[in-house]
């Protein structure tokens, strides 16, 4: 009986928290400060069940998304990226292989910071853990670097893009490049700008497929036996919203409704990412795998907003 206040108490400040993020005051940003609060203070009721809801929400959101796109567009945007893709995920790769052994970081560690470092965050780690044979503690400290420096990315891109004067193209791609997990990456483009969003949405998506690439080329390297491949099939759900968007004339009240929802899903996707954090994942970050993650995140960070200035004048 003595329990049963503290826990009602706790899902009350929960759902409190989670009808806030559903109005129009919430953004990306603030939804994951309050998930953050929730998380470190009263805890979250739900714990077991906030990886796959947070999953499953990302991806529809993100498919979504798809339906303010028109195909033309995103396809322009994918190839804009493709250079730096590539160019990006092989030299992440290649340096977070190098600063592993410099600073002696488990060899399993290491490959799963600069996989969520290369392509998409904890997606990437989701992927090529099981590959990797990773254990809890591999796959905590992977996912609790990239976590963090998620956060960050969240609130200081829109701040650097604004102090450079960036152009909405520029913003998109180098957020695409330059931040780990989709979510923060359509959080931080959501902020700076539509057009922004737009691009680093279609960017990120085309940069996830290569996590199957990523995933076969881990099982070679490491000899791993573990042979399963996570595929997103969400991306090409996302081209299919395109798709319909552009070539299905319905009324545009319905695709901007879609788009809302959609939008509305990614702060509540934001919330619970945040409310998920535990103190346990926080502690299993060590200081060696975290300045690999800081390292990673500079090097792709400085070097992308250097291409993107350079190459992109619009």
């Amino acid at each position: 009986m003595p329990d049963q206040k503290p826990a009602f108490i706790q899902k009350l400040i929960f759902f409190l928290a989670l009808a806030f993020c559903l109005t129009p005051y919430a953004s990306p940003p603030i939804a994951l400060v309050l998930g953050l609060l929730i998380a470190l203070t009263s805890g979250h009721p739900y714990q077991k069940y906030n990886s796959k809801a947070t999953k499953i929400l990302l991806q529809v959101s993100v498919v979504g998304l798809g339906f303010g796109m028109n195909f033309s567009n995103v396809l322009e945007a994918g190839k804009s990226g493709i250079l730096f893709t590539i160019a990006t995920i092989f030299g992440t790769l290649t340096l977070g292989y190098f600063i592993g052994k410099w600073l002696k970081i488990d060899r399993k560690t290491s490959h799963l910071i600069s996989s969520g470092t290369a392509i998409c965050g904890g997606s990437a780690i989701a992927a090529v853990g099981p590959v990797l044979d990773a254990d809890e503690n591999q796959m905590s400290v992977a996912l609790g670097t990239v976590f963090i420096l998620n956060s960050v990315a969240l609130f200081i891109f829109p701040i650097i893009g604004a102090y450079l004067k960036l152009s909405q193209t520029q913003f998109g791609i180098w957020a695409a490049i330059a931040i780990h997990d989709t979510s923060s990456v359509v959080g931080a483009a959501a902020k700076y700008g539509d057009e922004a969003l737009r691009i680093a949405t279609t960017v990120k998506l085309a940069r996830a497929l290569w996590i199957v690439p990523l995933a076969i080329g881990t099982s070679f390297f490491f000899k791993s036996e573990k042979k399963k491949i996570v595929i997103p099939y969400f991306i090409f759900l996302f081209v299919v919203a395109s798709i319909v968007r552009t070539y299905v004339h319905l009324d545009v009240s319905i695709y901007d409704a879609l788009v809302a929802i959609a939008k509305t899903g990614l702060v509540v996707t934001l919330f619970l990412i945040g409310a998920g954090l535990s103190r346990k994942t926080l502690r299993a970050v060590g200081f060696k795998p975290f300045i690999e993650g800081v390292l990673l995140w500079i090097v792709i960070g400085s070097v992308s907003l250097w291409a993107v200035t350079s190459l992109i004048q619009n």
